[in-house]
């Protein structure tokens, strides 16, 4: 007979950011014990709120699945001696299966007889099982931050305060420090008091009755809800982030949506900066009207039911326009100051006490900039841009404003520099050149803006490494893998020619004639630059589960260039599936591990046709001749894999009418010169050697 299982660790409350993650952690835990425990069951409910975890097992079997199974043992020969008497072989095998011998059957495998037992475990019954085991599942799990308490050594998200365990009506005996399980939960902290849980499928209504909404999705759902009347009662427009709603959502257990407002001589104020104030300081959700203008109200959320809920406004209300009132002020004093006054500020601010200042910071990066931009064949104007970009782009992180509000660091950036009379290009960039903040954060719409995010982030990466500070297993106290991240998404966005170590190369070249490397050396670390970069590469395409040979081949290429890379993946990946690319592969393949032993400078050699001898030198020769006038930089990866896939007859017929490695040293070295310049047109797409074709 099917039961249900209730299972409510009750708890001190928890970060917001903690309760989602950890009751699907707690459903994982639960799901995989019941299945190493053979206990079926139907579907498991969850149940979540900052001072509680708890699932709900429903049609969850009475007992473990009974286990019978058949083992076999040693060969008949060795199980019986010649009379037919029980050997200590087999004596031995039926007991270990907790048998006898008279439980032993012969059964022939491949006209071999075999001594078998067949065996049977009953299954436990649901209760027991549960009392043995599910106590190891809430102890184990693990948390972002764990907390000891009282006198105790047990660490956890926070301290256990009760426990219910329930199988149907009956309780599931857990001890865990001091605190037993049984069947009282407890209500809101405000509004409710502690509750008796008689049946394990009653947990949810009785709950409801103590201000409790468990089921985070209806909580949620209600939140949504109360939020959608507001904006219908005052016709308002209030922007429901996802993110601000699942915070807001973990932080209570009865809500009750409510508004508030604050002056309007706040309005003058960057919207960036109000909302900020209001979502991230303070959790409201903030209210614009049907044209996306700011209105002076807010949306909060209350723990609670309505009672008194104006007094709860009021008390908001005072407490954003404390905010609002330090952002009125920083506004208005950073506009005392001219950039270049901020700029000068930065001499004495610390980028790291390895690397140096934040002012020599940007003066690499106006290097590294000016170089990049004209490498990436950006106009004059756009090249100015970045020029000046790259000079003050960091002056707002010594403002007021983002003293107080360090998330706006760009955002008021921009703001000032539009103030200050600066090109909108210029103020764009510097609020772009952060992006992306994250593994799938927004790029940089501008190329200006774009140049400069890579300038700083090439600057942060060569300068870490220069100074031995690199990251190392989960280490990463710099974020250098998302920036390194970041310049992958954004050359991949932007469609530029990026090979690695030439751009290294020469980047180093231009901070030591420009005097600007503040006694870094970045040449010890090529390589290990490089080879960062490329593993961000990789990065990308195993989130987007590309065919890990099709990654090692252009991974490998000879100039290592990310947009070739993405290219020569794109192409590889689209035509894997043709009728003959395998054919074309391997005729590649051959021709690539010959010439790999070739030791000759191509650029040095030449063809000749006169020491030909066959018509199958000549064919190839001519095509080959045909295709340099084609196969050119400008020429798209996939034309130029179907130009190159075209040679493939030709090169087939070759290697079969053609001995390469030929005695007569010229007419081998011309053997090895044709094939160089076919290897050096397909090199581009990667080494194909690392591809595996079927």
């Amino acid at each position: 007979m099917a039961k249900t299982y209730l299972l409510e660790i009750g708890l001190e409350e928890m970060p917001a950011h903690v309760v989602t993650p950890s009751i699907l952690q707690l459903k994982e835990r639960v799901t995989a014990f019941l299945k190493e425990q053979r206990l079926d069951f139907d579907q498991i409910n969850l149940f979540s709120t900052p001072r509680r975890l708890a699932i709900q097992i429903e049609g969850l079997a009475d007992k473990q699945a009974d286990v019978k199974k058949e083992v076999r043992g040693p060969a008949k020969k060795i199980a019986q001696d010649a009379d037919g008497n029980w050997t200590k072989a087999a004596i031995g095998f039926s007991k270990g299966q907790g048998a006898s011998t008279d439980d032993i059957v012969f059964k022939e495998i491949k006209g071999t007889p075999y001594v078998f037992v067949q065996t049977f475990t009953a299954g436990k019954a649901a209760k027991d099982v549960l009392a043995d085991g599910i106590k190891a599942v809430i102890t184990k799990m693990n948390f972002p931050t764990m907390m000891k308490w009282s006198t105790f050594s047990f660490k956890y998200i926070r301290p256990i305060r009760w426990m219910v365990s329930l199988l149907d009506d009956e309780i599931v005996p857990i001890q865990i420090l001091d605190v037993a399980a049984g069947r009282v939960s407890r209500g809101h902290r405000f509004l409710g008091h502690d509750v008796e849980i008689k049946q394990a499928a009653d947990y949810e209504t009785t709950l409801a009755d103590v201000f409790v909404i468990a089921d985070a999705d209806k909580r949620k759902a209600k939140i949504r809800e109360q939020i959608a009347t507001l904006a219908k009662d005052h016709d308002w427009h209030i922007v429901v982030n996802e993110d601000l709603l699942e915070e807001v959502n973990n932080l209570v257990e009865y809500p009750t949506a409510f508004a508030g407002d604050f002056d309007t001589k706040y309005l003058p104020i960057p919207d960036e900066v109000l909302i900020t104030s209001m979502r991230d300081h303070q959790r409201f959700f903030y209210v614009t009207d049907a044209d996306d203008n700011l209105l002076p109200h807010f949306v909060s959320v209350r723990n609670g039911n309505t009672e008194h809920l104006q007094n709860v406004a009021l008390g908001n209300q005072k407490v954003l326009t404390a905010r609002l009132e330090d952002a009125a002020f920083f506004y208005h004093e950073d506009q005392q100051h001219s950039i270049q006054e901020y700029v000068e500020r930065l001499k004495k601010v610390s980028f790291h006490d390895k690397i140096g200042t934040m002012y020599e910071k940007m003066q690499r990066v106006m290097v590294i900039g000016d170089f990049l931009a004209k490498h990436f064949g950006l106009s004059e104007t756009e090249i100015n841009q970045v020029h000046r970009a790259a000079q003050i782009y960091k002056f707002d992180l010594v403002t007021g404003m983002v003293g107080e509000f360090p998330e706006l660091q760009g955002v008021m950036g921009e703001k000032y520099a539009v103030l200050k009379g600066e090109n909108p290009a210029v103020a764009q960039a510097i609020r772009e050149h952060y992006m992306p903040t994250s593994a799938d954060g927004d790029l940089p719409k501008s190329k200006v803006g774009a140049v400069l995010a890579l300038a700083d982030k090439i600057d942060s990466i060569t300068s870490f490494f220069a100074v031995g500070l690199t990251p190392s297993g989960s280490n990463d106290p710099f974020a250098l893998r998302r920036q390194a991240f970041g310049i992958v998404r954004i050359v991949r966005d932007q469609g530029w020619d990026f090979p690695i170590k030439e751009l290294e190369q020469a980047i180093q070249a231009e901070l030591v004639a420009h005097d600007a490397t503040f006694d870094l050396d970045f040449g010890e670390q090529t390589q290990s630059v490089a080879d960062f970069l490329t593993d961000r590469v990789k990065q990308w395409f195993s989130n987007h589960q590309l065919r890990y040979d099709i990654v090692d081949t252009v991974i490998k290429g000879s100039r290592q260039d990310i947009r070739e890379m993405f290219k020569a993946a794109d192409v590889l990946n689209k035509h894997q599936d043709d009728p003959e690319f395998r054919e074309t592969i391997e005729a590649f393949t051959r021709l690539l591990r010959i010439t790999a032993k070739a030791d000759h400078d191509i650029a040095d050699l030449q063809v000749d046709p006169a020491l030909f001898e066959n018509d199958a030198e000549q064919r190839l020769y001519d095509a080959v001749e045909k295709l340099k006038t084609t196969v050119t930089p400008a020429m798209s990866m996939g034309d130029r894999f179907q130009a190159l896939a075209g040679l493939r007859p030709l090169i087939v017929d070759y290697f079969e009418q053609t001995m390469v490695m030929s005695e007569d040293e010229k007419i081998r070295d011309n053997h090895l010169t044709q094939l160089l310049i076919i290897a050096r047109m397909i090199n581009v797409m990667g080494d194909l050697n690392q591809l595996i074709v079927k």
